[in-house]
């Protein structure tokens, strides 16, 4: 039929971690533009998350924050039972938490010999364990409804490697690994698993704002290696994560999909 929507996701649940904001904010949005039966949005901020919700309520889609820290197995647990209750089983998982977590963002200035060990659990925390604490808590869900979509945003640190990123990149490497493994163990309830692997992407901001950024000689050297000579968008993120969640992708799992303007292509 003309103007049937292939990315329909067929009023399925979705949960989606670090949605407050950037990239996860514009997922959540797009999933519910996308015929999703309800959006839970964590963040560990609550107010951010709260927020996000109210944006996909005005879409008329409904929709519940779940602040809680992806970290915290429990809290991953406790959360699936409140969405559950309110919206129905989860079977549509997003984890895009990351980075350093709430104490802080990537800052790629140390050797790893010369790091404190005490930081490596931030990034192993957050990248890593979170991902196998949302994994667990929402993936009994899938079995059971026979169905499911799993999409882990990881980064092409772990892909590629990068230098003074070392523990960052590990973790998101993992991850990797991770989706490759369970993606053979819930085929045959017909859940998919796949990895999108991001490059250098900007948070949302002003039109100036990014126009002061892009001018600085540290960001043209940067754009030059990218084949299309522009930073990620959390547009970009939310279209492709959409689509691998969608029935458009039923038959795609384990896989990684690098999001990366061509800095990093993939055999």
């Amino acid at each position: 039929m003309i103007g049937e929507d292939l990315l329909d996701l067929g009023g399925q649940v979705a949960l989606v971690t670090g949605a407050g904001q950037n990239a996860g904010r514009a997922t959540a949005l797009e999933l519910a533009r996308h015929n999703a039966g309800g959006i839970a949005v964590n963040d560990f901020v609550a107010d951010r998350a709260e927020a996000v919700a109210e944006e996909i309520r005005a879409l008329g889609v409904a929709a519940m924050a779940v602040p809680f820290d992806v970290t915290d197995l429990e809290a991953a647990k406790a959360a699936d039972a409140a969405v559950k209750a309110r919206l129905g089983p989860v079977t549509v998982l997003v984890n895009n938490a990351g980075m350093a977590g709430p104490d802080g963002s990537l800052r790629p200035t140390l050797n790893f010999w010369e790091e404190d060990p005490a930081n490596w659990a931030r990034y192993l925390g957050t990248n890593l364990y979170g991902v196998y604490n949302c994994c667990f808590a929402f993936i009994p869900n899938m079995v059971e409804a026979r169905k499911g979509r799993i999409v882990t945003i990881v980064s092409d640190s772990g892909r590629t490697g990068e230098a003074k990123l070392a523990v960052y990149a590990s973790a998101k490497a993992g991850a990797q690994g991770f989706v490759r493994s369970i993606a053979k163990e819930l085929g045959r309830y017909n859940v998919t698993c796949n990895a999108v692997s991001l490059s250098s992407l900007m948070p949302d901001m002003s039109e100036e704002k990014l126009a002061e950024i892009v001018q600085s000689d540290r960001a043209k050297a940067q754009l030059s290696r990218y084949t299309i000579r522009r930073y990620g968008k959390s547009a970009d993120v939310a279209a492709l994560v959409t689509f691998l969640c969608s029935d458009a992708a039923n038959w795609i799992t384990g896989q990684t999909y690098p999001l990366n303007g061509g800095q990093a292509p993939s055999m």
